[in-house]
């Protein structure tokens, strides 16, 4: 008869994997000798090592029990799904890998892929990699809350990087920033070229209908008030910008609006 240290060292396990299945009910605990120790078998030695196999080829230690009493058709069966199950698991950590690879990257880190597409854009117009951030941010919230939309937002941007307007007003923006870092008092023209600028750029939008459907789209008005309040913490400038824009007749941030 053997102790479990010998059971163990035969099966090729641990003592501790053997007290384990005892305790979860895989492996019989047997009776105590007269001396007080539990001896084991030849036939625990045996389910042991099918305990092990089975547990080394993936099977959940849920199922050994399952499979150790199984007919041949019934251990096949399940097998085979214990099988898909693993190919299964395999295509998911293969997608985990994809999306771990793509974190590499900052940009990618919740954002999908037209959004990162749009930043690099953004970046090769001459933004900076603090206006690329800031933007970054913003729409991690956007495709959050709109997913479905995102493709034709992000195509809609894309389109107004072609237009030197566009692009102006990034920089202005960059400009005044950097100012501010520097400590240099706001110029107050170089923000009125900017509200200019985006108070053009909205009447082109409106002119088009692309305020109208933008305004039907995000109609969730605590969401929009999120994003509005995310651009006023960001930079005090912005604050200032928005009273610029009313004068100008338009209000709103995320979602712009003509005056009444």
């Amino acid at each position: 008869m053997l102790t479990i240290s010998q059971l163990s060292a035969y099966a090729g396990v641990t003592v501790r994997a053997v007290r384990h299945y005892h305790h979860i009910g895989l492996m019989p605990e047997p009776a105590r000798d007269a001396s007080g120790y539990r001896t084991y078998g030849a036939g625990d030695v045996v389910r042991l090592i099918r305990i092990r196999t089975l547990a080394e080829a993936g099977v959940p230690l849920a199922r050994v029990q399952e499979l150790l009493g199984a007919t041949p058709a019934e251990f096949g069966e399940a097998v085979a799904q214990i099988d898909a199950e693993l190919r299964a698991r395999i295509r998911e950590l293969q997608e985990h890998r994809r999306r771990i690879a793509r974190l590499a990257d900052g940009d990618s880190l919740a954002l999908p892929v037209e959004v990162v597409d749009y930043l690099d854009r953004l970046r090769a117009s001459g933004a900076s990699e603090a206006m690329v951030e800031g933007e970054r941010d913003g729409w991690i919230l956007m495709a959050a809350r709109w997913p479905e939309k995102i493709p034709e937002i992000m195509a809609d941007k894309t389109a107004q990087l072609e237009d030197p307007r566009t692009v102006r007003l990034y920089r202005l923006i960059d400009e005044l920033v950097a100012d501010g870092v520097a400590g240099r008092s706001l110029d107050e023209e170089k923000l009125g070229s900017v509200a200019d600028l985006i108070a053009d750029l909205a009447e082109q939008s409106a002119e088009r209908g692309e305020l109208e459907r933008q305004s039907a789209e995000m109609s969730d008005d605590a969401f929009v008030g999120l994003i509005d309040s995310y651009a006023f913490d960001a930079h005090p400038l912005v604050e200032r910008l928005q009273e610029m824009l009313t004068e100008r007749g338009w209000t709103g941030w995320s979602r712009m609006e003509r005056a009444h």
